[in-house]
């Protein structure tokens, strides 16, 4: 896409360097003590959403981002008050979405993932001779879960699964692959309803580190059903919502983070009216009013758990992963705990049994930002308390070796 370029007096397009791309993330992403927010909906707005794939991380996330947080405090937020709801959006993935921003994500997102998963459940159940008609099947088996959920209120899986009888069974897939396995249909059913807005991840029955939800109606839940936006205007908005927090960025970062297609992309930065600038090389857009330079920042470090918003937050990742995306990513992408100093990632962390953070640098980074990591890895340590938290997605560099 070409699109208006913010120039200089001298015409030339504005360059944002890697220097300046830091200071944004630093001051926008309420990871430096400077731009702590004081709720758990100011962190989520910050980042647009909170990643919830690993239930530890969402609220690790809150952590590094927060003031004074209480786990206390994102359960209120997710449980009670439900400012902030779990759901299946971009790329597949589950997220933190604040309740205002929901419609936006549904019609955006989620719609396109709802229709892949039912699309490739009906075909999957038909392929292995579950049933005859996948998408017959799938009708009946969503029509079946949502009239019992209505009827009998919010309900794990196995109870779901124990009241209806379509959707008892399971399903064996990578037959003589070293990736073979079995999934419940239930699971799989949840997941097209879920990322159709028309069901929800509601109280978590497990601790706050781990996953046992239980399934009801969106509408139950939120005591309105999620409203329809026209798809392109969603799109639009939450492009923007993305440029504001994670601008300047490209068409690729924008592409994978929504994704979406180069096409939709293109548009959406129309509609909003975003401006190209330079990004040593690359072209990048940030929204119209957000041309002006930013100031540098105070050094500043935070430790980020996998999956972490900031971490995830572009495709396009050498200006802040440098050459440590081995070490740091797995093989399908998903990046783990990270040690961040000055807007770069150095290193990883973890936590030990005991519910010490042992953290695994990558290079060295000097005296003070050392002292200054180690101290915010003992006030990760206190607050955990010497509880122990599972991560669903270790850097390849703290995974401790199979055995």
């Amino acid at each position: 896409m070409r699109g208006r370029g913010a120039r200089n007096d001298r015409g030339v397009t504005r360059l944002i360097d890697v220097d300046e791309r830091r200071a944004r993330l630093a001051r926008r992403h309420a990871v430096t003590p400077a731009s702590r927010v004081t709720t758990v909906e100011d962190a989520a707005e910050s980042m647009v959403v909170l990643h919830g794939t690993d239930p530890a991380g969402l609220f690790l996330s809150a952590w590094a981002r927060v003031d004074g947080f209480h786990v206390k405090d994102l359960e209120r937020a997710l449980y009670e008050e439900r400012s902030l709801v779990k759901h299946l959006a971009m790329r597949r993935t589950l997220f933190a979405v604040p309740r205002d921003l929901l419609p936006v994500v549904q019609a955006a997102a989620s719609d396109r993932v709802a229709d892949a998963e039912r699309r490739r459940l009906a075909k999957e159940v038909t392929a292995a001779g579950f049933v005859d008609d996948g998408e017959r099947w799938l009708a009946d088996a969503t029509a079946a879960a949502v009239a019992e959920l209505a009827a009998s209120g919010a309900m794990t899986s196995t109870e779901l699964r124990t009241r209806v009888p379509v959707l008892d069974g399971s399903i064996e897939y990578g037959t003589g692959k070293s990736w073979a396995g079995r999934f419940a249909v239930v699971g799989r059913v949840l997941t097209c309803l879920s990322a159709a807005g028309t069901v929800v991840r509601a109280d978590n029955q497990g601790s706050w580190g781990t996953s046992r939800p239980t399934w009801a109606l969106m509408e139950d839940w939120l005591g309105a059903a999620v409203e329809p936006v026209p798809a392109a205007e969603a799109r639009a908005a939450l492009v923007a919502r993305w440029l504001r927090t994670f601008g300047p960025g490209t068409e690729v970062d924008l592409k994978w983070w929504l994704g979406s297609t180069l096409t939709a992309v293109r548009a959406a930065l129309r509609d909003v009216g975003a401006v190209e600038v330079d990004l040593d090389g690359r072209t990048g857009h940030v929204l119209p009013d957000d041309v002006d330079p930013v100031d540098p920042v105070d050094p500043w470090v935070a430790l980020l758990p996998a999956l972490d918003p900031t971490t995830m937050g572009w495709f396009e990742r050498d200006w802040y992963l440098g050459p440590h995306k081995p070490q740091m990513f797995d093989s399908t992408g998903n990046g783990g705990a990270a040690i961040w100093v000055d807007g770069r990632i150095v290193g990883g962390w973890t936590v030990t049994p005991a519910g010490d953070v042992r953290l695994v640098l990558l290079e060295d980074v000097g005296h003070d930002a050392r002292v200054a990591i180690d101290a915010e890895a003992d006030r990760l340590t206190a607050w955990l308390g010497g509880t122990t938290v599972g991560v669903r997605f270790p850097a390849p560099l703290v995974r401790e070796p199979r055995r």
